[in-house]
């Protein structure tokens, strides 16, 4: 999915976010896993609300996202200290040694293809210094058999209505179609689709996947806390380091 229409109103759908608060919760996590990082990778950064919010905590940070579209939000946003690369996870391509890569909101689900996900990580195992942290973040087989599932959401703003509508397949995938109506000047609408897949994997594939990737679990928490996650977490956040 290369968020074409998506891009121009992910940040109305997604203002109920607090970045900052996200952003001060993970360099607590990076902090104490490596003190003295200070370069940064943010993968699939979309329009760059947490890259700036991790600029702005100090880091020297590079954007990486495989839409044009959503980097062209994030620029717009950013001063020239950022810098962004339209690259994909499986085509990750760092200068050198990064002190930590952070992904965040389930990115690394709309990797469906296992393969392809060995792949993805297997290049941040590539550009992670020896004592780097890798923080990222995924849903549970929970959210998506139980809270994404069959169901239907409505959102609605100034500029444009959204239905987002799943289908619970197999094997902890949700196929997802939106469908976005944007008002026009006289009141009538222009529809737009866009559709794509997430997929859920267990705790014991997720840690096969990385060992396979060159990479080990240090934590495990229920997202925003320092809790093990619970049966119920919709969301866990991993602490990652090379093998």
């Amino acid at each position: 999915m290369n968020y074409d229409f998506f891009a121009e109103y992910y940040d109305e759908l997604m203002s109920d976010v607090d970045y900052a608060a996200r952003a001060r919760y993970i360099d607590s996590i990076i902090k104490e896993r490596k003190p003295d990082a200070h370069l940064l990778v943010d993968l699939a950064c979309g329009t760059g609300s947490m890259t700036v919010e991790f600029a702005a905590l100090g880091y020297d940070v590079i954007g990486t996202d495989q839409s044009e579209n959503m980097l062209s939000k994030a620029r717009e946003k950013s001063d020239d200290s950022i810098l962004y690369l339209c690259q994909s996870m499986q085509e990750l391509d760092m200068y050198g040694t990064i002190d930590a890569f952070v992904c965040t909101f389930d990115s690394l689900n709309h990797i469906e293809d296992r393969a392809q996900l060995v792949l993805a990580l297997s290049r941040v195992s590539l550009f992670l210094e020896p004592d780097g942290v890798f923080v990222f973040d995924m849903n549970t087989l929970y959210k998506h058999r139980t809270i994404l599932a069959d169901n239907v959401f409505v959102y609605e703003t100034e500029d444009v209505f959204c239905v987002w509508q799943n289908e619970y397949t197999e094997r902890g995938k949700v196929e997802i179609a939106l469908d976005f109506f944007e008002r026009q000047p006289d009141g009538s609408y222009i529809r737009e689709c866009e559709n794509f897949c997430e997929k859920a994997y267990s705790l014991e594939a997720t840690e096969q996947i990385l060992k396979e990737a060159g990479l080990k679990i240090l934590a495990m928490y229920d997202d925003m806390t320092r809790n093990y996650p619970r049966s119920e977490s919709e969301r866990i956040v991993f602490v990652v380091g090379k093998r």
